[in-house]
């Protein structure tokens, strides 16, 4: 077993590999304060700290032993925000905050705290983003010298952020470039350090094999019983459809919003992926009710009331909103709501139009339908689930699919939020293929099939 200095450095690694994915994958990924570790020494953010550097300066005669260490951690701050370009601020700084000087005149008792900080307030204002102006301009209220310095290194923390930020930012397009090669090593060694790391990997795929042979089982019986007959073996199936299938499994979900598995996630090379993973589960979940839901409404009220402007999506928005955020417990409470909801927009719509309102009989058949969404056996929403597969199996395949002619029939309604919903699960997915790619090809050839070949594909980049 791996001893706790190995168990860090392996977490180490793992934090470092899960940034550059995150980096690479989210484009709108930024450094918060929650994720990212202040240059300060710990010691400095706790309040006995600030306590003693009060007592120090307040003194008679002031004590300057902290403040000339935060002076000196404040400098370093300055300089590493600035650019290479910056050198007339650099020795501006390195001259204003002169250790040496500053020591002598604290020895001396001629130490100028007051006009040190507001230099160091003018510079951070100079150099910070726009979005932290107020914050540094805050900073010049402050009287308190300890009090102070403990939020100048507050904002400097979050300037420190900002350029990191910025980095990230500006290197995206290159780190896009290396990050196959760059995590696919890091799982590498990481393999080395902990070689049973692919274990449930291997148990994913293995699933996915069997699901993929059961399909052309039953889609070739003939064939199967005459390579039998012959004493040959039923075709094995090709290493995309299987992996194809695995990728798939990761959103198998059961008929209510929430009531789901996702297979996968035991998997190692997934683990990176889960958040994005269960928000395209939850997004599509959503989509899938929502399609029912306007599919029983379509079937109950007719084409005409459909084509009203605006109907459809208001139903949208009805269903969205109230979905938004579901736990599994509460998905037959929704539909309940959802009916309710859905009866209202319609009753307003007929009205709208001069048509005459629904009967009791078939406002309670719409209702009663909508509710049945939640029944594991509603064939409509079998229907749909089905057909959403299909889509997302067709989109996440390494030749890729976005025909609007072949759009799925009966989701017409939610087509424009199924392919955003489909591209993010595409970019996941053509991620981790390229990545791991080797491994997956490694496991079924090794390990699931190892007495004989499956059916080989073009290489490791269509793979």
């Amino acid at each position: 077993d791996p001893s706790v200095s190995e168990l860090q450095e392996i977490s180490d690694e793992v934090y470092k590999l899960s940034l550059a994915h995150e980096i690479v994958l989210n484009g709108d990924f930024k450094l918060q304060m929650g994720n990212f570790s202040p240059f300060r020494v710990k010691e400095t953010l706790h309040k006995a700290f600030w306590d003693s550097l009060k007592e120090q300066i307040s003194a008679s005669p002031p004590n300057y032993t902290q403040a000339i260490q935060l002076l000196q951690e404040i400098k370093e701050a300055l300089l590493s925000l600035l650019l290479p370009r910056h050198n007339r601020l650099q020795s501006r700084i390195e001259e204003a905050l002169d250790m040496e000087l500053i020591r002598q005149e604290a020895e001396h008792g001629v130490l100028d705290i007051h006009g040190l900080t507001t230099y160091i307030l003018d510079t951070m204002a100079m150099l910070c983003a726009p979005v932290r102006d107020e914050e540094v301009q805050g900073l010049q209220s402050l009287t308190d010298p300890a009090q102070l310095f403990r939020w100048i290194f507050r904002v400097l923390d979050l300037m420190k952020m900002d350029m990191l930020n910025f980095s990230i930012q500006s290197l995206r397009p290159h780190l896009r470039d290396h990050s196959v090669q760059y995590e696919r090593k890091k799982f590498q060694e990481l393999l080395d350090k902990l070689p049973s790391n692919l274990d449930h990997t291997t148990e994913w795929l293995r699933e996915a094999a069997a699901g993929v042979s059961a399909s052309l089982s039953e889609s070739q019986p003939h064939s199967a019983a005459l390579q039998g007959a012959v004493g040959g073996s039923p075709a094995l199936p090709s290493l995309t459809a299987v992996l194809n299938q695995g990728y798939m499994n990761l959103l198998c979900w059961d008929h209510c919003l929430c009531t789901h598995r996702l297979t996968g996630f035991c998997s190692q090379t997934l683990l990176m992926d889960q958040a994005r993973l269960q928000e395209v589960r939850a997004q599509v979940n959503q989509l899938a009710t929502t399609a029912a839901v306007l599919l029983v409404t379509s079937s109950t009220c007719g084409s005409t009331l459909f084509g009203s402007p605006g109907f459809v999506a208001r139903l949208k928005l009805v269903t969205k909103v109230l979905l938004e955020g579901l736990s599994c417990t509460r998905c037959e409470e929704a539909l309940q709501d959802i009916s309710d909801q859905v009866l209202q927009e319609v009753s307003r719509a007929l009205s709208q139009l001069g048509y005459p309102a629904l009967t009791s009989d078939r406002c309670a058949s719409l209702k009663g339908q909508i509710k049945s969404i939640a029944d594991k056996s509603n064939t409509v929403w079998h229907v749909i689930e089905q057909r959403i597969h299909l889509f997302l199996s067709r989109f996440i395949s390494p030749d890729g699919w976005n025909s609007q002619k072949d759009f799925p029939n009966g989701l017409d309604a939610i087509q424009e939020e199924l392919q955003e919903v489909g591209r993010r699960f595409r970019s996941v997915i053509h991620h981790n293929r390229q990545v791991f790619g080797p491994f997956y090809l490694g496991i079924l050839k090794k390990v699931l099939f190892p007495e004989a070949e499956p059916e080989s594909d073009a290489g490791t980049d269509s793979f």
